[in-house]
């Protein structure tokens, strides 16, 4: 194999063991919307990453916690529905991003690469993101597993019980925005919420446990990556929508199998 296929493989199967358990939990508190709000922000990261001469993962990550930690607060208002203040955030990110990249005359981005991604052009540096701040990212949601489950089952009931659910969501908003920034170089800003979504509901249905799903919804994930990749080196598809028809035909497979829902 090249060396670009096999680090394409590689990173594609880092990121799929990251957005299983933050896609389960995507799945359980409905929160897909959140996820193409921060997707959305990456260009704006991009953009400030370029101007303040920073890496650009960097910028994205920086972006993506910012706009977490306003929604954060914003939420707190409770002035607004949920879904109206993500919509607001996303758009004036998006927005914002491409106000910039038209004002920075010397910049230019190969904006394509950005919407639907690149995974074949992931280097030995984009490896090291994805697997070192993944794992900080799984380990971190690791240790805020229970409690975060407790509040995603009854949040009232959940603060009754003594937890912090103000510092438990904003962790865990926290850590979807580093996700989502990893996730983006893979399979772009228009599918990064695919890669959340749709191997954690394919693998809802077959789930005993919270845990398991999370570890089916990372198995799923890195069945759809050599799926997707190999149609793409065989058929030569773009890789990223490749790697996500991949995930959706297992999802239509496991939905047309009988199974179990997870309660």
């Amino acid at each position: 194999m090249d060396d670009f296929l096999v680090r394409a493989l590689i990173g594609g199967i880092g990121v799929a063991l990251v957005a299983g358990p933050f896609g389960s939990f995507v799945v359980w508190r409905r929160l897909a919307y959140f996820g193409d709000t921060l997707a959305h922000s990456a260009l704006l990261g991009v953009v400030i990453g370029y101007l303040l001469h920073l890496n650009l993962t960097l910028g994205v990550i920086a972006v993506c916690q910012l706009l977490a930690l306003l929604l954060f607060l914003l939420q707190r208002r409770r002035g607004l529905a949920g879904d109206t203040l993500l919509g607001i955030l996303a758009h004036s990110a998006l927005s914002l991003g491409l106000v910039l990249l038209a004002l920075a005359e010397t910049l230019r981005v190969d904006l394509l690469s950005y919407l639907f991604g690149d995974i074949l052009a992931i280097s030995r540096a984009d490896l090291y993101w994805i697997y070192g701040g993944g794992g900080v990212a799984l380990v971190a949601l690791g240790r805020i597993w229970r409690p975060l489950l407790a509040i995603t089952v009854h949040e009232d009931l959940a603060q009754v019980e003594g937890i912090p659910v103000a510092k438990i969501n904003w962790g865990f908003m926290s850590l979807m925005a580093l996700a989502v920034a990893l996730l983006m170089k893979v399979v772009g800003l228009l599918l990064v919420t695919a890669m959340f979504i749709i191997p954690a509901a394919t693998f809802r249905r077959f789930a005993t446990t919270p845990e398991s799903m999370a570890a089916g919804a990372a198995g799923c994930g890195i069945i759809a990556v050599v799926a997707g990749l190999s149609a793409s080196y065989r058929w030569d598809t773009p890789a990223g929508p490749s790697i996500v028809i991949a995930a959706t035909l297992l999802f239509t497979i496991a939905f047309l199998l009988p199974g179990r829902r997870l309660h």
